[in-house]
């Protein structure tokens, strides 16, 4: 089951969800992900919308693998950003439902 969260903040998200232990940086460890998605479940997301300038936008992915590991991920909306990986957790977030 995810849950919807709304923080004033991306940094209260992060701070909240790692005192919910989710404390694995996720972003640094995509490829995982991707390479095996079947073994992880997005538990957990929030986005957030920059107050003046869209490219401030963020969604906040709390996520858990099979074997218990909990983490976050991190996708912006900016130009330079990962736009691969935020597809494929949007993907992921999708088959969870």
């Amino acid at each position: 089951m995810k849950r919807m969260y709304h923080y004033a903040t991306v940094s209260k998200a992060l701070d909240q969800l790692n005192e919910k232990g989710f404390t694995c940086d996720f972003n640094r460890n995509a490829d995982a992900i991707k390479k095996n998605p079947e073994k992880f479940e997005i538990v957990h997301v929030y986005r957030y919308e920059g107050e003046s300038d869209p490219g401030d936008e963020a969604v906040v992915y709390g996520i858990k693998s099979v074997n218990g590991k909990k983490g976050v991920y991190v996708a912006g909306f900016s130009a330079d950003s990962d736009q691969e990986t935020a597809k494929f957790l949007f993907d992921l977030s999708i088959r969870g439902r």
